[in-house]
């Protein structure tokens, strides 16, 4: 055949070659559960640990998943917020090592890298995946002289085993108690007709069948955040299972949501993401309140929907789409008496209801904010910012002790944080030169200065004897253009004509106005050094050989 003929059909390989419907974040039914870990183990004041993890192998053969690079991402959607852990990537099977694995390799041998030893590490497999535990087939049929029916039906069900550990690294023992051993049933079933006749001298066919199977990837993925969970709830001590109790936790939370959303209209669909956009601050309230469904599409709307859905981790798309509406959605599901999810925000009696008739007690409720130090509760944008020095509510540290700060926005925002000490020094803390960018993500704790990083760009030290406080201000794009000459000078110098962090916050409020900004503070209290104690008498030391003697150099700092 000639290739030029079908130039016509062709041209549409490139086309036709891309996938039909979009990309959607990978998620399992505990997802939720992760977050709500991540905001326990932050209120828990968890140190950053390093943990690392051996291969998660199949045993049987049957379910080839990357269940390591599951724990991974289990373990860094719990540490967000509270910077729990760090992973440790080191790859020692050679037919796994990739150009950075080779790279480390040479480095270390050369001694210009270091490895730091993980605390803890996790070891466990897919331990059994019994298929067709229930398998139930039902077959019949009729035929005649000129017609053949039939009809078969079949279900079965598989179950699949994962079981975890936890160990200490240092020893390279299993810590007792510390163990997950959970399963997941997986279904698959069909139906199918045949029907077969005969029309004079010719015969006639007809087959239809449908059929479904539950991938064993998203139950593998559900397991090992099970798993993760629990062994991390355990180590911790802290009461992980108030976050495996949540609606979202439901096996048909998902679906029912799926059943809401298509019982809407597009209409229906779009004022309520509308009014949950506005009551997180994405949207105005009177631009919630006055858009037309066909306005769905205008450059405003399809950007607070790319930025709503940026900020809670889906693929970006700017349009209504099912995971919008269900993350939009799913604080406004809960049980019912008898177990089942049921509607909260919404009238349950009228599945579609339109702009004019939906009940006044149904609209979404507005989120609260905390109470903020600077800025107003404009765009419902939360600042957090938190003193992360191991003990608990310290508010005091003595003369040139290092303090340790977080910061962390409820969406994400342009930050700018500045520190005042107690001789009335005002200096820019971020931006800076290590860290360019102000743009942070949301619900992603920023740490000040970054402890974990080899170049931190400063280390931030109690001063002397007073009050010193950090504050960190958000806006919605780079707030340096309004902002007075002086405080867009370079970082980590004294800002001339500026001794309190209230006059930052009256420089914000005049450029951005009362509510264009969000802003918070946290202070403590510096106190003298306190005297070491007397050293016990020693022995009287030999007298040292003639020559000059050295002191060792204090420690640097930028």
């Amino acid at each position: 055949m000639d290739p030029r003929k079908d130039r016509a059909l062709l041209e549409r390989a490139s086309i036709t070659d891309r996938p039909a419907v979009r990309p959607a974040r990978s998620i399992s039914s505990f997802s939720d559960s992760l977050m709500c870990m991540d905001h326990m183990l932050r209120a828990a004041q968890l140190p950053t640990t390093l943990v690392t993890s051996k291969q998660i192998p199949d045993y049987s053969g049957r379910v080839a998943v990357g269940s390591k690079d599951m724990v991974i991402t289990a373990l860094s959607q719990m540490s967000r917020l509270s910077n729990a852990f760090r992973y440790v990537d080191y790859e020692v099977d050679i037919a796994r090592q990739d150009t950075v694995q080779n790279l480390t390799t040479i480095l270390l041998n050369n001694n210009q890298m270091q490895l730091q030893r993980p605390a803890l590490y996790f070891s466990g497999a897919i331990s059994f995946v019994d298929q067709n535990v229930l398998s139930n087939r039902f077959d019949t049929g009729l035929s005649g002289p000129r017609v053949d029916l039939g009809y078969s039906q079949s279900r079965n069900a598989t179950i699949i085993g994962l079981e975890m550990h936890l160990g200490d690294f240092r020893t390279r023992t299993l810590i007792p108690g510390l163990d997950s051993a959970n399963e997941v049933i997986l279904g698959s079933g069909g139906q199918g007709v045949d029907l077969a006749g005969r029309i004079g001298n010719y015969g006639v066919q007809f087959n239809v069948g449908r059929d479904y199977t539950q991938g064993s990837g998203s139950a593998v993925r559900t397991l090992v955040d099970l798993a993760t969970i629990e062994l991390v709830g355990k180590w911790a001590r802290v009461p992980y299972w108030q976050c495996l109790t949540l609606e979202q936790n439901h096996p048909d939370f998902q679906r029912q949501l799926r059943d809401w959303f298509n019982e809407g209209s597009p209409a229906v669909r779009w004022q309520l993401v509308a009014r949950a956009l506005a009551s997180r601050g994405y949207l105005g309230a009177d631009v919630a309140a006055t858009a037309e469904p066909t306005a769905a599409h205008s450059t405003q709307l399809r950007a607070a929907l790319a930025r709503f859905q940026a900020d809670n981790g889906m693929v970006v798309t700017g349009v209504v789409d099912f995971p919008t509406y269900e993350r939009a959605l799913r604080d406004f599901v809960g049980l019912s008496p008898d177990g089942a999810l049921a509607r909260i925000g919404w009238n349950p009696a009228d599945p579609s209801p339109g702009p004019s008739t939906m009940a006044a007690d149904s609209a979404l409720p507005a989120v609260t904010t905390s109470s903020l130090l600077y800025g107003g509760a404009a765009a419902e944008r939360t600042i957090d910012l938190q003193i992360e020095n191991v003990l608990l509510d310290r508010t005091a540290f003595e003369v040139g002790e290092q303090i340790f700060l977080s910061a962390t926005v409820s969406r994400a925002s342009y930050l700018q944080c500045y520190l005042s000490d107690a001789t009335g020094t005002v200096m820019r803390l971020l931006p800076n030169r290590a860290n360019t960018s102000g743009w942070v993500s949301a619900n992603q704790a920023l740490r000040i200065p970054d402890w974990m990083s080899p170049n931190p760009g400063f280390v931030m030290d109690a001063a002397s004897p007073g009050t010193e406080g950090v504050a960190c201000f958000a806006t919605d794009g780079d707030a340096s253009a309004r902002l007075p000459e002086e405080l867009r000078g370079p970082p980590l110098k004294p800002i001339a004509g500026y001794r309190t962090l209230e006059k930052i916050n009256e420089a914000f409020a005049a450029g951005w106005g009362a509510t264009g900004y969000t802003g918070n503070a946290v202070y403590w209290t510096v106190v003298p050094r306190r005297a070491a104690p007397p050293a016990a008498k020693a022995a009287p030391a030999p007298a040292p050989a003639s020559g000059p003697t050295s002191k060792a150099p204090p420690a640097p700092r930028s």
